[in-house]
């Protein structure tokens, strides 16, 4: 009798806890499920891209947010004219050429092939206009024409490419024309044209009135003209497919496949995205869009620092004043994954100046960190002149520090915070 109620026991134990491990394990389940739908939505999976290459920036601070292979060799394609139009830009707007001057075309410039306007040997055409037909249709004849009018000659205007390049600190290019048709020896990557499409934007804004052009008309002056204008329709689809798109540059060949540098803006934000060697224009569309919504979604805007306001106090040893009021020398902003503002770290690093420091000057860096990565350096200057303090003064505050330290009491420090 007893060892039947003893087995009955035994059985009836297992099953209690065999129930209980059950619930156990759905507990389990039910709060790992809970802390997944809680996590913030910058724990959300990067973009799948078909892209070889590929990289997102942001256009204000040139901070990465997202990148694939970005230093990848590749063919560039079209997506050249960027430095093209980048050197155009910067001759209209520094007085070298004026949007007014009339641009003759050249026999070479007449027989380049590929996406053109059609231009014809001796036509003329105003600078802006053939800006504007880089900008919207690619035309390969009109950055012929406007390289030979800045620089005399194409070979001397890619030359002038490849120095902004290595001023741009564009380690990954090297051009051989100004049109991206196919050359040996002429590639760039997905990290170098985010750098030189950010310069374009931030330096010449101009440039996104006609590159978030949909549609327009060029006027075409020569005689034998077969038409008196010109239609344009942009080769960027994303500037009617995406709110915010206006920008920035196509680019397609058999060798290079499709390639897109784009850019948009929602509210105080501005994205470049860059793409490269897909299959299809579709593909490319699909990649470019993946990425700006990353983008917008992942990312909320923080202000470090503003320029004029104080972020402290910088210690100047040998200064006639020995706490100086510090300032930034502009406004600093950073972009940082949802949830994640609490866990900005910064770290002062002084320059050890001495005086006398001129108003303006630097005096040290803020290093800004999210996840012990470095996402931003803020520069730290002076908010007013330093001379230098007299011989007694700086010998005074040495006794004194030394007196300090042997009762181990405070010495003034540097006082930075953002």
């Amino acid at each position: 009798m007893w060892p039947g109620r003893v087995n009955r026991i035994q059985q009836l134990f297992r099953s209690r806890v065999l129930r209980s491990r059950l619930w156990s394990g759905i507990c389990l389940c039910v709060i790992a499920a809970l802390m997944a739908s809680l996590s913030p939505l910058s724990q959300a999976a990067a973009p799948e891209l078909k892209a070889k290459s590929a990289i997102l920036i942001d256009a204000e601070t040139g901070q990465v947010l997202y990148e694939k292979d970005p230093d990848v060799r590749l063919a560039p394609a079209s997506v050249t004219k960027v430095m093209t139009m980048l050197l155009a830009m910067e001759a209209a707007d520094t007085g070298k050429v004026s949007y007014d001057d009339m641009v003759v075309t050249s026999t070479a410039a007449s027989e380049i092939g590929g996406s053109q306007i059609w231009l014809m040997e001796g036509e003329e055409m105003k600078f802006e206009d053939m800006l504007k037909a880089v900008a919207i249709v690619s035309a390969n004849d009109a950055a012929f024409a406007l390289s030979e009018h800045i620089a005399g000659t194409e070979p001397d205007f890619v030359r002038l490419m490849n120095e902004k390049a290595k001023e741009l600190d564009m380690k990954n290019t090297h051009f051989q024309n100004s049109d991206g048709l196919p050359a040996s020896d002429h590639y760039s990557s997905a990290r170098d044209i985010a750098i030189m499409s950010r310069e374009l934007i931030t330096k010449h804004p101009k440039i996104l009135e006609w590159t978030s052009t949909w549609t327009d008309w060029l006027q075409r002056l020569h005689p034998r003209a077969k038409q008196k204008e010109s239609f344009l329709r942009n080769t960027n689809e994303l500037v009617i497919k995406y709110p915010g798109a206006d920008g920035l540059k196509t680019g397609m060949t058999n060798e290079a496949g499709f390639c897109l540098s784009a850019t948009a803006k929602k509210n105080d934000t501005r994205l470049i995205g860059v793409v490269m060697a897909l299959s299809s224009n579709d593909e490319r569309l699909d990649d470019t869009i993946k990425l700006l919504n990353y983008g917008f979604r992942e990312f909320d805007r923080v202000v470090l620092a503003a320029h004029g306001e104080s972020v402290g106090s910088v210690r100047i040893p040998n200064g006639r004043q020995e706490m100086v009021v510090a300032g930034v020398d502009k406004d600093y902003t950073v972009l940082v994954d949802k949830g994640k503002m609490d866990l900005i770290t910064t770290e002062f690093v002084p320059d050890e100046r001495k005086a006398p420091i001129s108003k303006g000057d630097r005096v040290g860096q803020v290093i800004v960190s999210l996840d012990n990565k470095e996402i931003a350096r803020v520069n730290v200057v002076s908010t007013e002149d330093v001379p230098r303090a007299g011989f007694f003064t700086v010998l005074s505050r040495g006794i004194r520090d030394f007196f300090r330290g042997l009762f181990r009491r405070a010495i003034p420090q540097h006082e930075i915070s953002l």
